[in-house]
């Protein structure tokens, strides 16, 4: 590719709408409540997104009992954040999608992220990062 066409796909890519994180993270180090009480993983969630500065417009986190994982998710005017554990296995799944139509909401969506994986502290992570248009 050309250092013309390499321009355009750089201003084409700062100007896209949104960022979605996800991570698989695998051994998760994290307290019990982390994995298995659902009114603590969305009061957790409700926190950092208020702090991040987002805007949540509905929830609902389910929890599958007797030492079963959560399901969860968070729908943002901006998009969303979702969750999902799996105790038995240190495993959890987050996905947090930020749109940038109105304002820059990248940093506030690695806000968010990178602060569920530190709830987490899974030992090996698998973290992915797609510019979406």
């Amino acid at each position: 590719m050309n250092k013309c066409n390499l321009d355009k796909q750089n201003t084409r890519l700062s100007k896209l709408p949104g960022l979605h994180l996800m991570g698989d993270l695998f051994e998760c180090q994290c307290d019990s409540n982390c994995m298995h009480d659902a009114a603590w993983i969305e009061r957790h969630c409700l926190k950092l997104i208020e702090d991040a500065g987002l805007t949540p417009i509905a929830h609902v986190f389910h929890s599958f009992g007797d030492g079963g994982g959560v399901t969860g998710m968070v729908v943002l005017a901006e998009s969303h954040l979702s969750l999902h554990t799996w105790p038995e296995e240190g495993f959890v799944t987050v996905d947090v999608y930020v749109c940038n139509y109105s304002e820059g909401n990248r940093d506030k969506a690695r806000q968010i992220f990178d602060a569920m994986v530190q709830t987490y502290a899974p030992q090996s992570p698998r973290t992915f990062s797609i510019d979406r248009a």
